[in-house]
């Protein structure tokens, strides 16, 4: 079975060391850079870009929603089926329910049994996979064009006759716990950004781990899958992403003879959350662990996403992330690791493409020598500096350039456009927001980034740290 990327961060958007600390990161629109920016004077020329070509888009009558990216230099194509639901939308008390289902979702049905998609996606040398988040749930082959139809196919046969038995659900059920003792209980800074997020997402369901807590994940039971199953995974909750060499009325006529017979099982409704609330107070969680080997220091503010960003600041804190925390030029890693010689790493990130209000986070990594609270003041003071100060327009300048060569870059690769707008569809926003960004993020001023700054960063953050044992200085968690 194709490996979960489901508690990994969003897609292609994370650095190195978000990943390395498991905190998903980056902005929704902003891919890794792939070559040298462009000049900082050249900035203003991406503004007219539109991001995906000549994208076009429609609607099947049984309400699945089809996406089409054309990209015709070479026979290959990129088919993604996006649900409308994740962790977040899970029952209380059956989390890990999502990316449970998941895993299911490769044992076959009564045409196509246990194992024998992906022995044929194997077959005709493509690739495959699947992930959950909080707010979705993604499955994709990459393969010759010619194929298209038979994934098409595939695909939507297990849309709508997936089979469970309890003979593969309770094995299915020990695989997923092996992997969150793998990927969270194995791991110190795992088990931090969980409690982090406890903290963080109060009266909010993306507190809760997008694997599953144990317990509630030993729980889980064939009936709960299936129940799952019928209520989201229906083709009016669906997202059909074609990107390659493909046309838009060829893929029409192939998704009307095979996801087109699929029928609506159930309407899912509105995707309705209590509000995350803010708490007054410092709020800080301290971890200590023998298997630490390298203290790390994260602080993580409540912010609005693009979708909840109803004061059209998310530009701005796209922005204002890539001149506080994106890369050996930023404001935290000049000041922390450069001139003061405190830190041997130090970044921000803004988790943009969220369907509810989502968060902003910095990080560093303590030099021998510095304690992390004292590494933590340090921290507090670059961001009180740019409050105060504001950005120059060469910073400015610099994150624009940054952040829009490598949208441009991104383009290049089809997979990366699929996941792009799958992304951004499944958490509110629409394809002409995503077409449009670069004229947004072309349009943030310096005071845009410190009013930015100024109402969501000088508030108060969750802080938490990450050391070993000896190191310790506080109880094992506290708030």
């Amino acid at each position: 079975m194709p490996q979960s990327a489901s508690a990994l961060p969003r897609l292609f958007l994370a650095s190195a060391l978000a990943l390395a600390l498991a905190v998903p990161g980056a902005s929704l629109f902003a891919a890794p850079t792939v070559a040298a920016p462009l000049k900082a004077a050249d900035a203003a020329a991406f503004a007219d870009i539109k991001i995906g070509g000549d994208i076009e888009s429609f609607r099947l009558d049984n309400g699945l929603e089809v996406v089409v990216i054309p990209d015709r230099r070479a026979p290959v194509v990129t088919h993604m089926i996006w649900y409308r639901v994740g962790a977040a939308d899970e029952p209380a008390g059956m989390s890990g329910v999502a990316h449970f289902l998941e895993h299911l979702m490769f044992k076959g049905t009564e045409k196509n049994p246990d194992g024998a998609f992906s022995k044929r996606v194997a077959a005709i040398g493509g690739q495959e996979n699947a992930f959950t988040s909080n707010d979705y749930t993604a499955y994709f082959q990459r393969i010759a064009r010619e194929h298209l139809p038979e994934m098409m196919a595939l695909e939507a046969d297990r849309m709508e006759n997936l089979i469970l038995t309890d003979a593969v659900v309770a094995p299915e059920r020990d695989v997923v716990l092996e992997e969150r003792r793998m990927r969270v209980e194995n791991d110190p800074g795992a088990m931090l950004g969980e409690t982090l997020d406890a903290v963080l997402y109060v009266n909010h369901p993306y507190g809760t781990p997008v694997i599953g807590w144990p317990s509630e994940i030993s729980a889980l039971s064939k009936d709960n899958a299936i129940a799952f199953y019928d209520q989201f995974y229906t083709p009016n909750n669906a997202i059909l992403i074609v990107a390659g060499d493909v046309d838009a009325e060829t893929v029409r006529t192939m998704a009307e003879d095979t996801y087109g017979k699929v029928a609506q099982r159930a309407d899912p409704g509105d995707r309705v959350r209590p509000r995350a609330q803010r708490v007054p107070g410092a709020l800080e969680v301290d971890l200590a662990d023998p298997r630490v080997n390298q203290p790390n220091l994260r602080k993580a503010w409540l912010v609005p996403s693009y979708t909840t960003d109803e004061a059209d600041n998310a530009p701005a804190l796209d922005i204002l992330a890539e001149i506080l925390g994106g890369g050996s030029t930023s404001r935290l890693y000049r000041s922390l690791v450069i001139d003061q010689g405190i830190a041997s790493s130090a970044g921000g990130w803004y988790q943009s493409s969220t369907l509810d209000d989502s968060r902003f986070m910095v990080y560093a990594v303590p030099s021998d020598g510095t304690s992390l609270e004292d590494l933590g003041a340090a921290t507090r003071g670059v961001i009180d500096t740019l409050i105060a100060e504001g950005v120059t327009e060469a910073e400015l300048e610099r994150a624009k350039t940054g952040l829009l060569s490598s949208a441009l870059y991104a383009q290049d690769s089809q997979s990366s456009l699929a996941r792009m707008f799958g992304v951004a569809l499944t958490t509110g926003s629409t394809i002409e927001q995503v077409r449009s960004w670069p004229g947004a993020i072309s349009a943030v001023t310096a005071e845009d980034v410190r009013k930015a700054a100024e109402t969501y960063l000088a508030p108060r953050p969750v802080t938490a740290y990450l050391r070993a044992p000896e190191a310790a200085s506080a109880p094992t968690a506290k708030q």
